[in-house]
């Protein structure tokens, strides 16, 4: 119960000082010279007054409101090292048994370190599950906060919390913990394939050690190299990347007895590739209406240095011009293929004939060329149906398809094959879903026979229009029409010559994105995803090994012909190796060296700051010398918010002072017949004494 006293006047308060203002002057002027029945006449004024400023007595009824205690857990990966997670869980149940016990606590859970994102993973963030908690709560009512972690809490503020309530921590593990882990000092984002890269790490010990430790390099999933490093120290590495797009270079050493853990005895660096430009030799074997068609789209490709030649003046053509009037340059055959060939990606030859501009035996260099790993293309027209094909050379050994001799001159729809509506050269090529497709019309077709590697378009009669092949550890393509260009001029609404002609190109020169059959893995959050690229109808399932060394199986859906996609939700951040039939990738989910696996021992370092500035504690939960999992818990004692809020054994909590108003009682003070009387008794005496 709780009594205080309201006044609600009958009038207005400026009326009530106008009436009663000029009687009490006159009243206490009375007082002052003596008047008779001053005395009566003052009492009867102040009776009056009291009646009008009706005075009401109030009795609230009120139900305190219970102060709001956050106990924060927890979860994160660190937390289930050793025996972590058995002394949360030990002391979670032990204190909500224990709040229990006062009604004036609403004790609310809240777990940290779960969630789905994964930039939520990469630290411990257990004050901003904290600000959650009491973000409905006004700070009058909050009673403190009780964190049960690990110690490794990346977003621990310098000071005080934004709450004036104390602060608890319990830290889980033992203070006789010891951890070995690795680390990148330096890992550029970028290198050039093929090329050395400089990076440098480091391996740090908890036991101050300074001798020498074995260090495992691994770039892509196969080790290259065994590395001698110094505890301590900044060391220098040299990895070579090996292909361009995604590279993975991973350092690891072997697990020390008594380590607490051997995840971070791995550290991962992504390196993308980046091949420097492609040098491609365009030989034309005459001006034609396509000649710059492929000249065009090489030269528009940055990564692309393009060397460009076109026999304007065959050997057989006699004009009788002097040689010193000529404008044209000899064509540097022995320096472009066989002292520089091995420099060149790429060798096109556009509608290019055996006229004696190159020797015979050159033909046989660019062959071994191609065996050896090189790329050619051949851009067909009329001239490879002729006596004078380079089919007749040498060359012969390294092509597809050999000529009939026919040039079928018939209007058609260039159309992708079954192999080629799978293939990552011509797939989903812009416009080829509808029937007829939707692009312009081609005009002639070279006729081949027995044709090698993969038909993926087909021209007029069904006929190969265009071959991929490989040759020895090279690759062959052959586009048999000349027309091309028809799309490039926009002819009929043109085609997608662009996407088309590259997509050969970069196939030829081994792209890794346009392999046929390919494994690729990424993470995106928490979310493995694979992608898998083949000619086969199906795959089968992917399986997958942990970071911890879990075996999953992934079905793989198909998405369109030849792309088959999958993905699991995972709930590790780390290194994922995956493998479908014989192929393998590899893929690292959530954070590169996230910071909750940087340093992993427990520690009261961090929270002791903002603890003791609220008044709170930080302790652990197992004792010094304990070995196993015993947790010991301090009592817990409600406090007033003046008082001490921790002790050697005990941490308190602050309780409230503010409440719920249920019920008011109203008690009118000269209401009724009381006030009456004592009004009348007031007047009365007056009058009686100025009565007499």
């Amino acid at each position: 119960m709780n009594w205080s006293i309201s006044f609600e006047p009958l009038i207005s308060w400026p009326l009530l000082a106008l009436a009663l203002v000029p009687l009490a002057l006159l009243g206490l002027v009375g007082l002052w010279f003596r008047q008779r029945g001053s005395v009566f006449r003052f009492i009867a004024l102040m009776a009056l007054a009291a009646a009008l400023f009706n005075p009401v007595f109030l009795n609230e009824e009120r139900e305190p409101l219970k102060s709001v205690v956050a106990l924060v857990v927890d979860r994160s990966q660190s937390q289930d090292i050793g025996d972590r997670t058995k002394q949360t869980d030990e002391a979670l149940a032990g204190l909500q048994q224990r709040l229990g016990r006062f009604k004036q606590f609403d004790v609310r859970v809240v777990e940290a370190g779960k969630s789905e994102a994964a930039e939520e993973r990469t630290e411990t963030r257990l004050f901003g599950a904290l600000e959650g908690a009491f973000r409905d709560v006004p700070p009058s009512r909050i009673g403190g906060a009780i964190m049960i972690t690990d110690g490794e809490v990346h977003d621990a503020p310098p000071g005080a919390p934004d709450f004036n309530a104390p602060l608890h921590a319990l830290v889980t593990g033992n203070d006789h913990e010891k951890d070995r882990r690795i680390r990148f000092e330096n890992a550029p984002r970028f290198g050039l394939v093929g090329k050395p890269l400089d990076m440098t790490y480091r391996v740090i010990s908890t036991e101050r050690e300074t001798g020498p430790v074995d260090v495992r390099v691994s770039v892509n999933g196969e080790q290259v190299a065994v590395e001698h490093a110094t505890v301590g120290q900044a060391m220098p590495l040299q990895v070579t990347i090996p292909g361009a797009g995604r590279n993975i270079v991973e350092l690891a050493i072997d697990r020390e007895p008594g380590e607490l853990t051997d995840t971070n005895n791995r550290a991962i660096a992504l390196i993308d590739g980046i091949r420097e430009n492609l040098r491609v030799l365009l030989v034309s074997g005459e001006p034609h209406a396509g000649e710059r068609t492929w000249r065009n789209l090489l030269k528009s490709d940055a990564s692309v240095d393009l060397v460009h030649f076109t026999i304007l003046r065959p050997p057989e053509k006699q004009d009788g011009t002097p040689i010193n009037e000529l404008s044209l340059i000899a064509f540097p055959t022995r320096e472009l293929f066989v002292e520089k060939i091995k420099d060149f990606d790429l060798i096109i030859f556009d509608r290019y004939q055996h006229r004696d501009v190159l020797p015979i035996l050159y033909y046989d260099y660019i062959s071994e060329y191609v065996e050896k790993g090189g790329a050619l293309l051949i851009a067909a027209g009329p001239e490879y149906a002729g006596e004078s094909s380079i089919a007749r050379t040498p060359l012969m050994s390294a092509l597809p398809a050999m000529p009939t001799g026919e040039v079928v001159d018939k209007a058609f729809y260039p159309r992708l094959t079954d192999l080629g509506q799978r293939h990552p050269v011509t797939r989903g090529l812009d416009g080829s879903a509808a029937e007829p497709p939707r692009w312009s019309r081609w005009f002639r077709t070279i006729g081949v026979q027995n044709p090698e590697g993969e038909v993926v378009m087909k021209g007029a009669d069904n006929r190969p229009l265009l071959l991929l092949d490989r040759k020895g550890e090279g690759r062959v393509g052959m586009l048999l029409s000349d027309q091309g260009w028809l799309w490039a001029r926009g002819f009929e609404g043109g085609g997608p010559h662009v996407q088309l002609y590259r997509r050969i190109a970069h196939w030829l020169m081994k792209e890794p994105e346009l392999e046929e059959e390919r494994l690729t893995a990424d993470g995106r959050g928490m979310v493995l995803e694979i992608r898998r690229q083949t000619m086969a109808d199906d795959p089968g399932p992917a399986q997958i090994i942990t970071p911890s060394g879990k075996t999953l199986t992934v079905k793989l859906a198909k998405s369109e012909p030849g792309v088959f996609l999958g993905s699991v939700e995972t709930s590790e951040i780390g290194l994922y190796q995956v493998a479908n039939g014989d192929l393998t990738a590899l893929a690292h989910v959530g954070p590169v060296n996230a910071p909750e696996f940087a340093d992993v021992i427990s520690t009261e370092n961090r929270l002791k700051a903002p603890a003791e500035a609220t008044g709170g504690s930080v302790r652990r939960l197992a004792s010094s010398t304990a070995l196993g999992s015993d947790v010991t818990l301090p009592s817990i004692v409600p406090v007033r918010s003046a008082g001490a809020a921790s002790g050697s054994d005990w941490i308190g909590l602050r309780t409230t002072d503010d409440s719920v108003l249920k019920a008011v009682s109203r008690v009118p003070l000269f209401g009724g017949f009381l006030g009456l009387g004592l009004l009348l008794l007031a007047m009365g005496s007056m009058w009686y004494r100025e009565g007499r």
